[in-house]
């Protein structure tokens, strides 16, 4: 929808310093209907949001859509953003929405497989691990998890957000995202062999 919009900036001389503090300048600038600005914020959030979505919907041809989804409110809401919290953890926080609504809007049984996702990553035949394997088991038991706790456990360590960053996105107390943090530990304890505990 928006990949052929180009931006090479503008000439300004104050310059924001900090990423934080160009990302509140594009948003200014989205505010203000520049397409250029939004370009930039798409191409700096496309990545990163389709890695949270895949862990949150498991669904690949879900994850453009979200992300399209996701920019689109950006572009339209953005003279709303009133700087509370930082830029990425107002925009997780849409895709997060987004990703619920599409979820259920089309029916995206994220959840049907988890018996069969369970039952594949504890009944393995036990072997020597490699990296590689240690990932595949680690990826097979993170998409058994609820959704809820697979989306705290991507946003702590694939996204190093902080859990009052956590609570914001997903508009929950963080007491709340606390807990689904433990249960998503114990769950992960379980399913995984017993050489991969120390890693969590």
């Amino acid at each position: 929808m928006f990949e052929n919009w180009g931006w090479r900036g503008k000439t300004d001389n104050k310059r924001p310093t900090t990423p934080e503090a160009q990302e509140v300048q594009l948003i200014a600038s989205i505010a203000n209907a520049d397409r250029q600005a939004f370009e930039a914020l798409y191409r700096l959030y496309f990545g990163r949001l389709a890695r949270f979505l895949d862990k949150m919907t498991r669904d690949t041809h879900l994850i453009e859509e979200i992300v399209n989804d996701t920019m689109l409110v950006v572009w339209q809401k953005a003279h709303t953003f009133n700087q509370t919290s930082r830029v990425s953890t107002w925009i997780f926080a849409i895709a997060y929405r987004q990703a619920l609504k599409a979820i259920q809007t089309f029916d995206a049984a994220v959840e049907s497989n988890f018996e069969h996702h369970a039952a594949e990553t504890r009944y393995e035949p036990e072997h020597q691990m490699s990296a590689q394997q240690l990932e595949g088991d680690l990826n097979r038991a993170l998409r058994a998890l609820p959704m809820e706790q697979r989306v705290v456990v991507s946003l702590t360590y694939y996204h190093e957000m902080g859990y009052k960053e956590i609570a914001e996105t997903m508009e929950c107390p963080v007491n709340t995202v606390k807990t689904r943090m433990f249960h998503a530990r114990q769950r992960l304890r379980f399913m995984l062999s017993d050489s991969m505990e120390e890693i969590l």
